[in-house]
């Protein structure tokens, strides 16, 4: 009894600089936050408590919320599926041990450790429509590329074209989801005929379904709350093309210097994205593997 209340205090012991982090820096602000959602507050007097003025302004008589949110959507249902397929496939590849193999792990999660806005000032410059990298490329296979951060047609793409760059965690945890896999499952799908996609479709998807829906629900979170990479790379633009919900947020509280609104809209994103990951964990649920 006396060694189980001393587990029990050296372990309250050794998480309390955690539970204090996390009352100081994430459920106080929280709450702080949800106060101020309901309040008209200016950064420099005392809040103004107007209920839920804040919300239905949100909902019903903003028509920048509604722009931002539409293009927070529009690069999360592109840039989501086109990121998860490249670290699936990248993680395929690399998912046999060899010096090479590991090289290459680096080489692709390096842009993840790297500053977000140093790797975005250069995708700038690369993607820029006269003397940009990319373009040149193109002009070798008689192509005139577009101007991609500003034309409205392209700068969308931009976005989603250097978010690929990121894929490097999600391709990581695909990876250490396959080498979970017995290496049996293969060999006995090989003599029985199977081929190397076969094998991918009928064990490797299957197997790792867990890791995927995990990879698609982070993947969807962090889209949703995008904001260096537009700040830095377009600005919004060009014609509030890719001003992002996050942005928004941003522009509303220090630009405008309307925090409660600020607040307002990130709990309403907060609500969004809550829901969408409920209905993805509930509608893949069947589908999902826990074998050990």
């Amino acid at each position: 009894m006396k060694s189980k209340r001393k587990e029990a205090r050296y372990f309250y012991m050794f998480i309390s600089p955690w539970l204090v982090g996390f009352f100081l820096l994430t459920f106080i602000p929280l709450i702080y936050s949800l106060y101020l959602s309901l309040t008209q507050y200016s950064g420099s007097a005392a809040p103004k408590f107007i209920g839920l003025r804040n919300y239905t302004d949100i909902l019903f008589h903003d028509d920048l919320f509604i722009k931002s949110l539409i293009n927070s959507f529009q690069y999360a249902i592109i840039a989501v599926p086109t990121s998860l397929t490249l670290a699936l496939i990248i993680a395929f590849l690399l998912s046999k041990e060899s010096k090479v193999s590991n090289f290459f792990q680096i080489v692709f999660y390096f842009p993840s450790i790297a500053a977000g806005a140093a790797v975005f000032t250069v995708a700038k410059f690369l993607l820029k429509g006269e003397g940009g990298l990319l373009n040149y490329i193109l002009s070798f296979f008689g192509i005139q590329g577009p101007n991609w951060l500003t034309d409205s047609k392209w700068a969308m793409t931009a976005l989603v074209l250097v978010n690929l760059i990121f894929c490097g965690s999600q391709m990581l945890i695909f990876l250490a989801g396959i080498k979970q896999i017995p290496v049996s499952y293969y060999e006995a799908a090989k003599i029985d005929g199977a081929g190397g996609m076969k094998c991918f479709f009928k064990i490797t998807l299957p197997l790792i379904s867990n890791v995927f829906v995990f990879n698609l629900v982070m993947g969807i979170i962090n889209a949703f709350q995008i904001f260096v990479q537009p700040l830095i790379m377009t600005g919004g633009g060009p014609f509030k093309k890719t001003y992002m919900y996050g942005m928004y947020i941003y522009d509303s509280g220090f630009s405008f210097g309307r925090f409660g609104y600020a607040a307002s809209l990130a709990w309403i994103m907060f609500l969004i994205i809550l829901f969408i990951s409920m209905f993805i964990l509930k509608s893949l649920e069947k589908r999902m593997n826990y074998e050990d």
